[in-house]
């Protein structure tokens, strides 16, 4: 198993920059696909982001690609999120969640994702 925390959520205004980060306990980080999902008020969860285990390949959705990055450190057990750009639709509670999917390539579905944090609200004013 696998627990997550998230961090460096906040308030910003449109056209700034957070970064946020997800610190995961237990010895066997590297062998998770990792991702990032937000849901904002009345919407569905959607997938945001996510990296493979050796972090040398990401995924990105359509409306987050070009101003968000995401990275981790095997190493150090974290996975991050650069989000720059931020707009008002970026709202939501951000939530970094672990796959043990067998293939390569990240899934973008929740649902292959079995351990998830507690999530994180960024807020974009405008």
């Amino acid at each position: 198993q696998v627990q997550l925390v998230e961090s460096g959520g906040g308030l910003v205004q449109a056209g700034g920059s957070l970064r946020l980060s997800c610190a995961a306990s237990g010895r066997t980080f590297s062998s998770y696909i990792m991702g990032w999902f937000r849901q904002a008020p009345g919407k569905e969860r959607e997938f945001v982001a996510a990296i493979t285990r050796s972090g040398d390949s990401t995924s990105l959705s359509d409306s987050v690609r070009g101003r968000f990055t995401i990275s981790r450190d095997n190493a150090k057990n974290t996975m991050n999120l650069q989000m720059n750009s931020l707009k008002p639709e970026d709202t939501a509670v951000y939530y970094c969640a672990a796959c043990s999917w067998y293939r390569r390539d990240p899934p973008t579905a929740g649902t292959f994702y079995a351990y998830w944090g507690q999530g994180t609200q960024v807020t974009v004013s405008s």
